[in-house]
């Protein structure tokens, strides 16, 4: 077994994007069929979200919808002498902390303030990093028509961050293209962005004044009941509002960043011609087998190892078939490792 001291030179680093389908069936990005759980729904659990299944097996669950307020209205109160406290005003504090970092912060769509909204929250299951921005097209439908929405990744100069990471604006449009039928940022300038994609975190925030105002440009009548404390099972009505039969199509991609570090190892001519296995020496005697191996050795290489400063066996790269080496022979082996 020979060593070689690595230098600077030989390390490479590099680091590719890699997308897949998002959803159970990876082989297409486009889900047209959403179901929920009468088990999940009727639970404790169903006062806080919905889950939503891509077919009617259990193991095909793709997101959660839900819905928040601030003051919150559009749900029971957890006790009727407690004004402000309920399923929905959990909500909102729970994505305002996940997603602004404090509690006094508030949501501000495309330069326009709201006190609640939708969430898109994509399972854990479904992706492995993050989801990848511009491939997003999800089509919400209400009494005035059907709109499609997408993020706003490909027309920005600069991206946006806060605690949950890369913020872009949802706006009208399909796989990353900008529709510009409202203005040149592809909302409503009245009611601001349609909400936020976050990608870090695979969540759509969606602003119920852009999607239900009908006054608004691009409003859909897809209008919250968020004056009460009464059950007014808001994450049901948007459930409807994206599975309906006009517009049941959800497209997204997931991406997962694989950082390669290439090392590059040189076997130069004078270097690995003689062998410790005992098919080139005797084991008894240390002596040369054959003769002609003396002074014109051949090996044949078949394995690089990576060892650390102590001499410990950090990884081991088979090479897909033996190296010949002799004096007149010179390699370069390049070991890439995946993290």
């Amino acid at each position: 077994m020979s060593f070689n001291q690595l230098v600077a030179d030989d390390f490479v680093v590099s680091a590719d994007s890699i997308t897949a389908g998002l959803w159970t069936n990876s082989e297409t990005p486009t889900i047209t069929t959403f179901f929920t759980s009468s088990t999940q729904a009727n639970g404790s659990s169903g006062n806080y979200y919905l889950n939503i299944f891509s077919n009617e097996a259990t193991s095909s669950l793709e997101f959660a919808v839900t819905y928040g307020n601030q003051y919150g209205s559009g749900s029971e109160l957890y006790n009727d002498t407690v004004d402000g406290l309920s399923y929905t005003s959990t909500i909102y504090g729970q994505y305002r902390s996940l997603v602004l970092g404090d509690e006094n912060a508030n949501f501000v769509f495309g330069g326009v303030t709201s006190s609640d909204f939708y969430v898109i929250s994509v399972d854990r299951n479904r992706y492995k990093e993050g989801l990848f921005p511009g491939s997003t097209t999800l089509l919400v439908s209400g009494s005035d028509g059907v709109i499609s929405l997408t993020d706003n990744s490909n027309a920005v100069a600069s991206v946006e961050f806060n605690d949950a990471g890369r913020v872009f604006q949802l706006v009208s449009g399909s796989a990353g293209t900008l529709f510009s039928g409202f203005n040149n940022q592809g909302y409503s300038v009245a009611s601001g962005s349609y909400g936020w994609f976050l990608p870090d975190i695979a969540t759509y925030i969606l602003n119920p004044r852009a999607l239900g105002s009908v006054e608004a440009d691009g409003g859909i009548g897809l209008i919250p009941v968020t004056a009460s404390n009464s059950d007014d099972q808001n994450p049901a009505r948007f459930f409807s509002a994206i599975s309906s039969s006009n517009a049941a199509s959800f497209t997204a991609n997931s991406e997962e960043t694989i950082t390669s570090d290439f090392v590059f190892v040189r076997p130069r001519s004078s270097e690995y011609n003689y062998s410790s296995n005992p098919s080139f020496i005797s084991g008894s005697t240390g002596e040369v087998l054959y003769s002609s191996f003396i002074n014109n050795p051949t090996t044949y290489m078949t394995t690089v190892g990576l060892y650390n400063d102590t001499n410990e066996l950090l990884a081991v790269a088979k090479l897909s078939r033996p190296l010949k080496k002799d004096f007149t022979k010179e390699a370069l082996i390049r070991v890439k490792l995946d993290f």
